[in-house]
């Protein structure tokens, strides 16, 4: 392989890393990633592996670049807000000047069901810079029903997780988290902030899992969940070695794949004539409207009462109006991947 690989100047430290050496870099140079989520792990993720020489990047992201991503979305400007740019497009654009000799590949897209196996289809691995639990819950049934090896990443607060889930030899998300968190029973980026120290040390995990995976050296990923807090600060780890073969993991030991096959994805309905979408979670919730309501006291006007509560949020021409059951009336868009967006952010689940 390294016969046919002329190995160029701009990888000289990273190939005298006697952990990669010229065979590893010259494979992650012919390897081939995806990109769920291009935010705040996202960015950094797709940077730290661009830079490092990865042959193949897909990006796929269903927002577009605000002001209040610029504190930790390391890839985005102030020019990218101007322009209200997608994030996978204002990316791309600076993936490409950063190293040209990578193909990258944006996609403005929303990840679903009906679209995760062609996206998927031709990637060595799968990386999660995704938002809400929904999504990588489908990302972990593809990739079990695929056999590619994904790496979940997740930051709130001071706080962050990541683990690499390889099919067939190690632990799953779902066996360590059976079922997404109800609808606003967990804090967000919106609800909660998030330090941007916490996402570079939680991305760099992800990135360096990432860039064993693709320089064919799989017997270095060790199972086991990292959980790090750059403000206290700590580090643990959760040694997974055990857990899949001693609990019967509905999803990577019996074979069950709900997100995959679509139900277990929240609905949405345009509402005719209002400028709103209803999204509507897949499980009801029974959720707790006054904590609700508290965390999102920084955020805008709010009002609630025993059956609902509404958030006006400060700035933009968005009206969040939840039910007790999770249901959701987003006002303010009648895209419902908008209000997909919109429901991952300020309620979370």
């Amino acid at each position: 392989m390294t016969e046919e690989f002329s190995i160029p100047e701009r990888y000289s430290r990273q190939v005298r890393f006697a952990g990669l050496g010229t065979e590893g870099q010259a494979r992650l140079m012919q390897s081939r990633a995806v990109l769920c989520g291009c935010g705040a792990l996202g960015t950094v993720l797709a940077e730290t592996l661009v830079r490092a020489g990865v042959g193949f990047l897909r990006i796929i992201d269903r927002d577009f670049v605000e002001a209040s991503n610029l504190q930790r979305q390391v890839l985005f400007d102030e020019d990218d807000v101007e322009q209200q740019l997608p994030k996978a497009i204002a990316a791309a654009n600076k993936l490409r000047r950063i190293n040209s000799s990578v193909e990258i590949e944006p996609i403005v897209a929303d990840v679903s069901p009906q679209n995760v196996r062609s996206l998927f289809a031709d990637v060595d691995v799968i990386l999660d810079g995704t938002d809400n639990f929904e999504t990588r819950f489908l990302i972990n049934d593809a990739s079990l029903e695929m056999g590619t090896p994904w790496i979940y990443g997740g930051c709130v607060g001071s706080h962050g997780q990541s683990m690499t889930i390889v099919p067939g030899e190690t632990a799953c998300l779902r066996c360590i988290i059976e079922s997404p968190p109800e609808p606003g029973s967990s804090e967000t980026c919106d609800t909660a902030g998030v330090l941007g120290p916490a996402i570079q040390v939680v991305a760099s995990l992800q990135a360096v899992a990432a860039m064993k995976l693709l320089s064919g050296q799989r017997q270095l990923i060790a199972p086991k969940l990292t959980i790090v807090d750059v403000w206290e600060p700590s580090w643990r780890t959760m040694n997974l070695a055990h857990v899949r073969p001693e609990n019967q993991c509905p999803a990577c030991v019996r074979g069950e794949r709900k997100w995959l096959q679509g139900a277990s994805t929240a609905q949405t309905t345009v509402l005719c004539g209002r400028n709103a979408v209803q999204v509507t979670p897949a499980e009801a919730a029974q959720l707790d409207l006054a904590a609700l309501s508290q965390r999102w006291s920084n955020l805008g006007q709010v009002t609630s009462n025993p059956f609902l509560a509404k958030l006006q949020v400060t700035g933009q021409p968005l009206e969040l109006t939840v039910f007790r059951d999770g249901r959701a009336i987003i006002k303010g868009t009648d895209d419902p991947t908008a209000a997909r967006t919109a429901y991952a952010k300020f309620i979370g689940g």
